[in-house]
């Protein structure tokens, strides 16, 4: 096996654009195994959602006011 010492100087001469491929897959390799599957639902969730504020269904609420009300439930 390889040491990781050896990797990490390694890794350090690639430029930069590998690097952060090397960095994305090797943080990939941590996920949970059903990432994607967990990824595709939350993506669905959002896709929904904006037809549903699209159609009417849910509307938008305005940054400051959101804010404003948590910052309120907080004192």
């Amino acid at each position: 096996m390889v040491a990781p010492s050896r990797i990490l100087k390694d890794a350090m001469a690639l430029p930069a654009a590998q690097k952060a491929e090397l960095v994305d897959r090797l943080l990939a390799s941590l996920d949970d195994p059903k990432q994607a599957e967990i990824d595709a639902a939350w993506a669905a969730e959002a896709e929904d959602r904006v037809r549903a504020h699209d159609a009417g269904k849910m509307p938008a609420i305005a940054a400051k006011k959101v804010l404003r009300s948590l910052r309120s439930r907080g004192k």
